[in-house]
């Protein structure tokens, strides 16, 4: 698996989507359906890089989860 630089999380009630691209923007990981109690323990797996989610109201409470290790942008919804 190349190293994986910037994670994209489509955030939803129950299932993520989950895309990770390396330094070239090629896709490194690709994860249609996460469970919500997955992932914490998939990011956790992944070296420390930017994570990107859409702006909503779950956005903030997975903030607090992602930061610790993790560079994390919220984008508003457009």
């Amino acid at each position: 698996m190349s190293a994986i630089v910037t994670i994209g999380i489509d955030l939803a009630k129950n299932v993520f989507a989950v895309h990770g691209v390396d330094a070239t923007g090629k896709s490194a990981l690709v994860r249609p359906s996460v469970p919500r109690g997955k992932l914490l323990e998939l990011i956790a797996a992944l070296p420390p890089c930017l994570i990107g989610v859409e702006a909503c109201s779950g956005t903030h409470h997975w903030a607090r989860e992602l930061c610790l290790s993790y560079i994390f942008s919220g984008m508003a919804d457009e």
